[in-house]
């Protein structure tokens, strides 16, 4: 019997055979989720507030941080919820909210990551015409373009999945949000459709932005390599050094979840892939602001002067 999808709701179990060691996998879940939310919103402070960080590499980076924010807390408090009050019931509306929240910023969050790459490529390779062609009105235009390229592509996907028929409510999914794939698995009907173009758009937003990442630094390593100066080349690689870093904490976990699921599925445990997935939404937000804090000097300094309680920092109401 076909249900209307309205009356469906969803039990999401958690992770799947670790079920009784879901309150001591919360604790390192919720310590990296409140380290994301703090990093994040005070790189976010810094670089409204600080005039020095007033450039296109922190208005970019701005843009990865804010992304990070709502990539992590679209899933990281319900998950948090099911491990300590096993609240697992979720209408299927807010699955479809919550699946658009991720989908999208998961696509904005690696065209960031491209766009930041198209930075240090024109900030080694032109620097002399840096801030004429990153201008404010470009970056903006890049981020705005970046945002909308996600929410053109993911909503086909959600109607898509909208539109699945169910035979039954309280359908139990083995998983902590809902991935538009885990969801659809649980349908009664054709999902192909839902596997062709989840698998579309996993290859033209990953494949674009990692060949786009590809190039800039096939460039960038290039044009660092024909200076002269050994301490020019060290320079060089040091601003690329916290980017890579973002990148390699963002698309390993994705490229695990991305061949595991399609490939591994029977050798790989359950359990493992639902680990792997949470930390694909909640380590580069975790991480990127530890990294660009520790490896970036202007970031790092402001943080120094804050905590020795220096006046530098202006505030745009003054």
């Amino acid at each position: 019997m076909l249900l209307l999808n309205q009356t469906v709701s969803f039990i999401l179990n958690g992770i799947p055979g670790l079920e009784d060691m879901h309150i001591w996998i919360s604790f390192p879940f919720c310590s990296m989720y409140v380290i994301a939310v703090v990093g994040n919103c005070g790189l976010l402070y810094l670089i409204f507030f600080e005039d020095s960080l007033h450039r296109s590499m922190y208005y970019f980076l701005a843009m990865l941080s804010l992304t990070d924010l709502v990539m992590c807390s679209a899933s990281i408090p319900k998950t948090l919820c099911i491990f300590w009050f096993y609240i697992k019931e979720i209408s299927f509306t807010d699955c479809l909210v919550q699946m658009f929240f991720i989908h999208t910023f998961t696509g904005m969050e690696s065209g960031v990551l491209m766009l930041m790459a198209l930075d240090r490529y024109v900030a080694i390779c032109y620097p002399l015409h840096y801030s004429t062609i990153l201008t404010n009105p470009v970056i903006a235009k890049a981020g705005l373009a970046t945002f909308l390229r996600a929410v053109v592509l993911i909503i086909p996907l959600i109607f898509i999945t909208k539109h699945l028929p169910f035979c039954r409510s309280n359908i139990l999914i083995h998983h902590t949000y809902c991935d538009q794939l885990s969801v659809a698995k649980v349908s009664c009907g054709n999902i192909k459709v839902n596997i062709v173009y989840g698998l579309m758009i996993a290859l033209f937003i990953g494949g674009f932005d990692i060949l786009c990442i590809t190039v800039s630094y096939t460039m960038i390593l290039k044009a660092v390599v024909s200076l002269s100066s050994a301490d020019a080349r060290q320079k060089a690689f040091s601003t690329c050094t916290a980017h890579i870093c973002a990148i390699v904490f963002s698309y390993s976990p994705a490229f695990f979840c991305f061949f595991s699921h399609r490939f591994g599925g029977h050798i790989i445990p359950p359990s493992c892939l639902i680990i792997v997935a949470n930390l694909y939404l909640l380590l580069p937000p975790t991480m990127n602001p530890v990294v660009y804090g520790v490896k970036t000097k202007q970031i790092r300094d402001c943080v120094i002067r804050i905590f020795s309680g220096s006046k530098d920092i202006k505030s745009h109401t003054i």
